[in-house]
Parts: structure tokens; sequence; C-alpha cells
């Protein structure tokens, strides 16, 4: 069973900046829009930023000229560099991915388990 695997999370002063991580645990067929989420304590979860496997993105209007997402399809990974951290951004960070693992999948949404990412000061 393929996962989405996060890491970069942490606490960081308003104004700072982190990286987050989401990487396949393994070789999969394909990979199509890779995306990150968040869900604050008492929100749904909310789209932050995606990005197709052509390199489009699109971006939450809260988060644009602050973040930037990208890709490496050759590691199966999606990065999200967040930076100017507001104290808002305090969630728990998911990824997500449209994969087939395997030829004769189907494709199906994938999602990562969280990451907390903690703004204060």
């Amino acid at each position: 069973q393929v996962q989405l695997e996060e890491s970069g999370g942490g606490l960081v002063q308003p104004g700072g900046s982190l990286r987050l991580s989401c990487a396949a645990s393994r070789i999969v067929f394909s990979i199509n829009a890779m995306g990150w989420y968040r869900q604050a304590p008492g929100k749904q979860r909310e789209l932050v930023a995606t990005i197709t496997n052509g390199g489009t993105t699109d971006y939450a209007d809260s988060v644009k000229g602050r973040f930037t997402i990208s890709r490496d399809n050759a590691k199966n990974t999606v990065y999200l560099q967040m930076n100017s951290l507001k104290s808002e951004d305090t969630a728990v960070y998911y990824c997500k991915a449209k994969m087939r693992s395997t030829y004769w999948a189907r494709e199906n949404d994938y999602w990562g388990q969280g990451t907390q990412v903690t703004v204060s000061s």
C-alpha cells in the first residue's frame, strides 16, 4: 500500500519560514495533481496550493505571494515553501496526490498523515 510521507513541520516565529515535503513511500505508476491542504482547530480543511504534473500552480488567496508549491517528478515529491508566516497559518498541513499506484490500478486520491505547523512568538 503506497503512502504519502510528510516532513518539515514545526514551531516558527511570525515572519519566519518553513519548507514542507511530501513523498510517495515507493515508486508508483503515475502521479497527477498534487497539493497541500490545512486544517486549523475548529475549522474545516481548506486548500492551500495545488500543482499539476505539468507544473501549473494555484493558491488560496490567503497565501498568495508568501507560499510556493513545487514538485520533483523524478522523486515523486511535492514541496511547500512557506515564507512570512503568520499566526493564522497555524494548522495541520496535509499533502494530497492523485495517483495510480500500479498500471492496473485506478487513479485515487491519497492523503498524508499531516504535519503540524505552529506560528507563535
